[in-house]
């Protein structure tokens, strides 16, 4: 990536920096004083040799050569003083910036649309709110003052070398083309280095995070060498990859410091011939000859720092690229509220396609009444739990229209219609914490007494009472300690709890045991008297009572009514309830 990018990167951080700012100006005040300490030292020791020690007049200036000695302690104490309180102050403000970034990164992964996060892996996502975020650390607790602070050293050495003596600054400068030549013939193999070690970590974080939820998989069909194969092929590309940056750092250290001891032999060389013809003195070489490790420590440390900040900048440009999907992000809070949704669902010829034109739904219309029930059936890819996704407007139709009594389902606010929709899953996700956290999910208008009744008509608090905390029992990643059944009755609770108007079951009871299939058919019962509900359904015998059944058939409505009506006319649905009464 050429400099121009490099500068925005950098630059497009600087709004984070904002509310520091007074933090970064008492900062920078700090370095300016260190600076001034450390430039005066070498200043004060040239007075005292070529005015006191090589005049031959200690005894005369014994006076004065105490106020500068005292003067260079002075020097010296301040610059300690300064340095410790500069490196708390900025590690505060780095972990405050960093604390503004994160919340940043996670609350727009947050909004992200399901259709953008399709596009992204676990691996990168983590990566970037994690990893990149991370490498950001160092570039604003230490090398972003750092990096003013050796600068203006830097420019400091060379105002004060040229006051001194313009042509013993010349000479010393003489070996300065050699470190830039030796920093951009560096700067691209880093470049590019760091570019491909960020993708790889991404790839590893992906690939933990994948093995890690289907181990399971991986050991019942004995995958583990075959996946162990995958996972050393990243590793071993990302050892070299480490190993290439490794080398251009050590490497990068001893040239600048061979550099700055050239640079210091040619000084001397040119300083002692001078003395010897009477042009220059002792101190004056002396003063030089630490103004020129001084000016190379700044420059080996901007050297060092080049590595922080190429890939400070990456890490800004992989966080950027991930911010900078606002058009992609979803707006939860425009549009209009739906106070008096009575659960009227319409679709009117909709098609939708996740990609281009390959239809998963094909001119698909129905309507729901308020209060009904209904499900929708057919085999796996017919459209059934995509429908769902429309509705929750996870996805948006592209031809057609989906109306909630009789209003345009985009005209809502996403936050309120998405309150007003609940949606129980196959695939149950409870989070870390207790049961009462897992079904109020941070909702304080959710009391103690409205868990409890949601837990009553999701029939699930007959085996909560027989925990020892009851609701307050402590829930391990993902519910690991409960079972499908245990799962997907604690998930219907939290719907239940939430107050929903349109309740929507999607497979919950594809992969349960008859005893708690019997338990959510009665807690079905017990919620549809109040809303609208919807069933997908893999199970045909929990769908007996809806009030209407519609059977999809390659994106399309091929049949629709209730049990007996669809069983007599012996079509799809008869052909798949047999089927099932078979396998039974």
């Amino acid at each position: 990536m050429n400099k121009k990018t490099d500068k925005k990167g950098l630059i497009r951080l600087l709004p984070f920096l904002k509310p520091q700012l007074k933090m970064l100006i008492l900062c920078l005040v700090m370095v300016l004083l260190v600076n001034a300490a450390e430039l005066a030292k070498p200043y004060i020791l040239e007075i005292v040799i070529d005015r006191y020690l090589t005049a031959g007049r200690p005894d005369r200036g014994l006076d004065a050569v105490w106020v500068f000695a005292l003067s260079y302690l002075f020097c010296c104490g301040l610059s300690s003083v300064l340095n410790i309180t500069e490196a708390v102050t900025v590690n505060r403000m780095g972990q405050s910036i960093l604390m503004d970034i994160r919340r940043r990164v996670f609350t727009h992964i947050q909004h992200m649309s399901m259709t953008t996060l399709d596009h992204f892996s676990s691996g990168r996502l983590i990566t970037r709110a994690t990893n990149d975020v991370e490498t950001l650390n160092e570039l604003f607790s230490d090398v972003l003052v750092n990096l003013f602070k050796d600068v203006f050293m830097l420019l400091g050495i060379v105002v004060m070398m040229l006051l001194m003596n313009w042509r013993l600054a010349l000479i010393a400068f003489a070996v300065v083309p050699l470190i830039v030549l030796i920093t951009v013939l560096v700067r691209g193999v880093l470049r590019r280095n760091f570019v491909e070690l960020k993708a790889l970590t991404g790839q590893i974080n992906g690939f933990f995070a994948e093995n890690m939820s289907g181990m399971r998989i991986v050991q019942i069909f004995r995958k583990e060498k075959d996946k162990f194969s995958e996972f050393d092929e990243l590793n071993t590309d990302y050892y070299h990859h480490a190993r290439t940056q490794v080398r251009m750092n050590s490497f990068m250290r001893p040239l600048v410091e061979v550099v700055n001891q050239l640079g210091i032999a040619i000084l001397m060389w040119y300083g002692c011939k001078q003395i010897g013809l009477g042009t220059l003195e002792i101190g004056m070489l002396y003063a030089f000859t630490n103004y020129i490790k001084n000016f190379f420590e700044p420059i080996n440390d901007l050297a060092e720092k080049y590595t922080t900040i190429s890939s400070a900048v990456v890490s800004s440009e992989r966080i950027f690229e991930l911010l900078d999907n606002e058009s992609q992000l979803e707006d939860t809070v425009t549009g209009d509220k739906m106070p008096d949704f009575k659960g009227k669902i319409e679709f009117k010829h909709v098609w939708f396609a996740y990609n281009d034109e390959n239809w998963v739904l094909k001119d698909v219309s129905f309507t729901i009444e308020p209060g009904q029930s209904v499900a929708f059936v057919g085999t796996t890819g017919a459209g059934k739990s995509t429908i769902i996704c429309l509705l929750s407007r996870f996805y948006t139709h592209q031809k057609g229209e989906i109306l909630l009594d009789g209003k345009d389902i985009r005209s809502f606010a996403l936050e309120e219609l998405r309150r007003k929709v609940a949606v129980v899953l196959q695939d149950v996700f409870l989070f870390s914490g207790s049961i009462a956290e897992n079904i109020r999910l941070g909702n304080a208008e959710i009391t103690d007494a409205d868990i409890d009744k949601a837990l009553q008509m999701a029939c699930a608090d007959a085996f909560i009472r027989e925990l020892p905390d009851g609701m307050e029992y402590p829930v391990t990643e993902r519910g690991s300690t409960f079972s499908a059944g245990q799962r997907q009755l604690i998930s219907f609770a939290r719907a239940i709890a939430h107050a929903p108007n349109v309740f929507v079951l999607d497979e919950a009871t594809a992969s349960i045991d008859t005893d708690t299939e019997q338990l959510i058919q009665q807690s079905v019962k017990n919620i549809s008297k109040g809303c609208t509900t919807i069933v997908i359904a893999h199970r045909l015998s929990t769908i007996r009572e809806c009030d209407c059944i519609y059977v999809l058939s390659a994106g399309k409505i091929a049949e629709m009514g209730n049990h007996d009506t669809l069983m007599e006319k012996q079509g799809i649905y008869y052909r798949l309830h047999n089927m099932q009464l078979k396998e039974n």
